[in-house]
């Protein structure tokens, strides 16, 4: 059964169909009731590949994220798919490990569908790829990556602010040893939590010594890192991480190396994903607005004539610290 045979029956135009499976509301009433019956007739399921809006973009809107198994990303998508299924779209997404060449094709395979609109939550980005898509003139959204131009926006967070406060924090408990845990250091949103971290403690200088050390962004990962770590003979205070998930593999490293957290060892994360309040202990951590991000990402790709335009535009987001219990006063 296919759309051109629903509409021979209704004796409307295969464009006439679409919009109407789009619910769009210019089709008269009896036009409408007249396809909605001919569909019943012929138990037509539509290809929801296919399914077009009038202008030629389908009712899909794609999101790319770089890994889909740290609750973040999967956080920003629940936010994004909520908004969008309110509003009759629905969301495709693709994962690329924060591989450049997936991120190529998940970026063209989008382009392909035609989808209405692209959130691109990744920190691999080339600046090629951004020109390709606004060659393409996909309406896009870019979390801390690209510049906002014309049907390009940006989301950013402020993740300087943040990491400066955790080492001012940890810094009044009296902590001189620090070690950071991050993950692809080359990539300049995650590169860029580094860079504060370093520019921090080297304000505190020659009284804050400090390590840095970097694995893939996994429970494994943190562990991995924060091993080696300890086994360089460096003993740290406190272990300031790239995000919650890494924190969580640190917490593993330091319980099978019999240090306790607080007592002997701070640990903080960031994104304060619900992981973090849930651990053991639970995480300090520096909040990140998941779901804001994701309802900010729907309103640029599909604006609301009753709310303000913010497509095109730069947003930037401040992180707050979250105090728990994996921080404590420096042990003497």
């Amino acid at each position: 059964m296919s759309l051109e045979e629903v509409a021979k029956r209704a004796g409307v135009s295969t464009a006439t169909v679409s919009r109407v499976l789009n619910n769009l509301e210019i089709v008269r009433p009896a036009t409408k009731a007249r396809v909605l019956k001919a569909i019943a007739e012929l138990n037509y399921q539509p290809n929801l590949h296919a399914r077009t809006l009038a202008g030629g973009r389908s009712n899909t809107i794609g999101m790319i994220a770089s890994n889909l198994e740290n609750p973040f990303f999967f956080d920003v998508f629940r936010s994004l798919e909520a908004q969008a299924r309110s509003h009759g779209y629905e969301v495709v997404v693709a994962h690329t490990d924060y591989d450049s060449e997936r991120l190529v094709r998940s970026v063209r395979l989008m382009i392909g569908r035609r989808v209405a609109g692209l959130a691109v939550v990744v920190s691999e980005m080339d600046p090629a790829l951004i020109k390709e898509l606004h060659a393409a003139r996909t309406p896009c959204v870019f979390y801390d990556v690209g510049k906002p131009q014309e049907r390009m926006t940006n989301i950013r967070v402020n993740y300087r602010h943040g990491i400066e406060r955790l080492v001012e924090y940890l810094h009044d408990l009296g902590h001189s040893r620090f070690a950071f845990v991050g993950h692809h250091s080359t990539l300049a949103p995650t590169s860029e939590r580094e860079s504060a971290f370093l520019a921090s403690v080297k304000r505190f200088a020659p009284a804050v010594e400090w390590r840095t050390d970097a694995d893939r962004d996994s429970f494994e990962g943190g562990k991995l890192a924060a091993l080696r770590v300890l086994a360089s003979g460096f003993s740290p205070t406190a272990f300031i991480c790239v995000n919650d998930i890494m924190a969580v593999g640190v917490l593993r490293a330091l319980r099978e190396k019999g240090l306790r957290v607080p007592e002997d060892v701070s640990v903080t994360g960031f994104d304060n994903v619900r992981l973090a309040e849930f651990s053991e202990p639970p995480l300090t951590s520096v909040h990140i607005p998941r779901d804001e991000i994701g309802r900010l990402a729907f309103a640029a790709l599909i604006p609301d004539k009753e709310l303000p335009n913010i497509a095109g535009q730069e947003i930037v987001i401040e992180p707050e610290v979250v105090l728990r219990a994996s921080t404590a006063r420096a042990k003497r």
